[in-house]
């Protein structure tokens, strides 16, 4: 009898996260990868998508979070206890559930990790702005539903244009081992532990 099939949901906050983790689909082939996200960005929301992604029978939930939303209260105590929530797989198996959510974090936004694919920083970003403009000056970019569409997969733009998710993930370990070495809480992603996740999952 051959392995279980793996499958993963992969719920972001936006368009921009299920966008990016769609066009990943072509580079996890052996890995059933569904990305969603919640119509509004609340934590009550997310944790329904979860409960939904549980009931449904995915092995594998990845939240994938901006953490730029989670800086003022009460989101930072809603999310602190959403992840404690979870912080145990979830077992049932008279319902033959098995589900191990987890959560990946980046500062600002999932657009750090996109700059990752170029380059590294550790620049302190005061708003979103600042790190857009300078994904742009390494590729266009624009956060906007007829870009994602114009485009024809994320991942494989930035590869043409010049980018590596290798170098992407590389970045982000970087990013997280500096932030454990000086406290710094700002501009780090976790998104490099997710692609390696995801790879392992494949074998």
């Amino acid at each position: 009898m051959g392995k279980q099939r793996q499958t993963a949901l992969i719920l972001g906050e936006g368009p921009t996260e299920f966008f990016y983790f769609k066009s990943l689909c072509d580079v996890f082939k052996r890995l059933t990868i569904k990305p969603d996200y919640p119509k509004h960005t609340s934590i009550k929301e997310l944790e329904l998508k979860i409960e939904e992604g549980i009931s449904m029978g995915y092995n594998h939930i990845f939240c994938v979070i901006d953490m730029d939303t989670k800086d003022e209260e009460p989101e930072r105590t809603q999310y602190q206890k959403l992840k404690d929530k979870y912080a145990k797989p979830i077992n049932k198996p008279k319902k033959g559930i098995y589900c191990e959510v987890e959560f990946f974090e980046t500062h600002r936004c999932t657009e750090l990790f996109f700059l990752y694919y170029y380059r590294y920083t550790s620049r302190s970003y005061e708003n979103q702005e600042q790190l857009l403009n300078d994904l742009n000056k390494s590729v266009e970019y624009r956060k906007t539903m007829d870009f994602f569409n114009k485009i024809k997969g994320l991942h494989s733009y930035f590869e043409r244009n010049g980018g590596s998710l290798e170098n992407a993930a590389g970045n982000a370990n970087r990013s997280m081992d500096e932030k454990e070495a000086s406290d710094r809480d700002y501009t780090y992603s976790e998104l490099g532990r997710l692609i390696k996740e995801m790879k392992e999952l494949e074998i």
